[in-house]
């Protein structure tokens, strides 16, 4: 299963190459894709999906029973990465061409060093109607960002802090002459340079996947937060068909940096897609309200796994570990969505298919991430519970994961699409 996993992320240098490979799963699989500019037919018993900005996915399967209530999986396509500025190429002490390149996302920006890099995203060309997209990757190894000396920099060892305008700008050419990129790009995609009107360009590290350790337990890649949850959570709905609710995986763009974009969980698509659904199967308003009352969602982003090198930063009692099964999320300040509702509800899915479960709350003196769950529902408010797979070096570009958590989530995710969720009212819930 795991090597699956790298094979998909090896084909996902940006996000829009993420979508890519997983729209490119769901036609495999029989889904219809649907465009969000035109008109829905919608069948019970048949499959779908649509993508808005080609970064965020939207799949789901509609039982031959036609509508009853959701059961959402939604996790996020991007991640940390060093986006491309409009002008990108600079020239630098008279020899060199290097990148002008801006963060996207809190990274850790020391793991960015002295590694293989490449250059991925999309295009916009123009056309003679207009414009298209077009994905790129140039596939190679074609920029490094170089670490100073220590010679010239004693205090690299000893919390040197980093500035992204002159520490991280990669190298990517000799001489003095600007434009070799663009039209690298353009090579790349068959077209002309100057038919590229701008483009959405990002770096990625080109170190492949490895699985590592005493009996393999482990493996690392990059964009492990949180394309294994992305990955996963398409698995396991295309292991379950849909029989008594509508199952849906929805995979959003921009979580890393809020989720404030059209394509983000804060955008209206999630709420546009069951509006679309519920009207093209002739519900009313107040019947699409009602079922979206009754849905439950699984709002999955990775976790944090207890560091071998300091677990004085990690609660005594509320720990989690790799290899060890799906971590719930808990938050009093409601940085998670989970509660007692749904911390029960989802647990008892995953016994059900025999996936053990860990619980996960941050020290009380240490200030916690968030994710997409609580965003989300401010447009579609259900039932929600937060979960995610434990690793480590999160927000590195090279990160690290358990292996058998890879199957876990696909199993315990295909428990969740086959369990009945029933709200019978406010409080009361019933599991068949």
């Amino acid at each position: 299963m795991v090597n699956q996993f790298l094979s998909f992320i090896q084909k996902s240098p940006s996000a829009f190459h993420s979508v890519n490979a997983l729209c490119q799963q769901l036609t495999e699989a029989g889904f219809t894709r649907l465009n969000e500019c035109g008109e829905w037919d919608i069948q019970p018993g048949q499959r779908y999906f649509v993508t808005r900005n080609l970064s965020s996915v939207i799949a789901f399967d509609v039982p031959e029973c036609g509508l009853s209530h959701f059961q959402i999986v939604s996790s996020h396509s991007d991640s940390p990465v060093f986006k491309l500025k409009p002008a990108s190429e600079d020239a630098a002490a008279g020899h060199y061409i290097r990148l002008n390149v801006e963060r996207y996302g809190g990274m850790i920006m020391s793991s960015w060093f002295d590694r293989p890099l490449s250059v991925a995203g999309r295009v916009i060309v123009k056309t003679e109607k207009g414009f298209e997209t077009k994905l790129v990757d140039l596939g190679r190894d074609a920029v490094m960002i170089p670490n100073m000396p220590i010679h010239f920099n004693r205090e690299v060892n000893d919390g040197y802090k980093y500035n992204p305008q002159v520490d991280l700008l990669p190298l990517y050419a000799e001489g003095k002459e600007t434009g070799k990129l663009m039209q690298e790009v353009a090579a790349c995609c068959g077209v002309k340079a100057e038919d590229i009107a701008t483009a959405d360009l990002f770096l990625y590290t080109r170190m492949p996947g490895s699985v590592w350790g005493a009996e393999n337990a482990f493996f690392s890649c990059p964009r492990i937060d949180d394309l294994e949850c992305a990955w996963t959570s398409l698995q396991a709905l295309l292991n379950t068909r849909a029989k008594d609710h509508i199952n849906v995986c929805a995979v959003f763009d921009n979580e890393e940096v809020g989720s404030t974009s059209k394509q983000g969980a804060d955008s209206t698509l999630m709420d546009d897609v069951f509006a679309r659904i519920c009207t093209a199967l002739g519900a009313t308003d107040s019947q699409k309200r009602a079922l979206v009352a009754r849905s439950f969602m699984v709002s999955a982003d990775n976790a944090h796994a207890v560091h071998p090198n300091h677990p004085e930063k990690y609660d005594a009692q509320n720990r989690t570990f790799m290899n060890e099964g799906i971590v719930i999320k808990h938050n009093a300040n409601q940085k998670y969505t989970t509660d007692a509702v749904s911390s029960a509800i989802f647990s008892a899915v995953c016994e059900k298919a025999g996936v053990p479960v860990q619980h996960f709350a941050n020290r009380s003196d240490v200030l916690g991430g968030s994710t997409l769950g609580n965003i989300a529902n401010a447009h579609a408010s259900m039932n929600t519970v937060d979960i995610g797979l434990p690793q480590l070096a999160m927000h590195s570009c090279y990160e690290t994961a358990g292996v058998k958590d890879v199957q876990y989530m696909v199993d315990g995710l295909s428990s969740f699409y086959a369990t009945d969720i029933r709200m019978l009212e406010d409080g009361c819930f019933e599991l068949k």
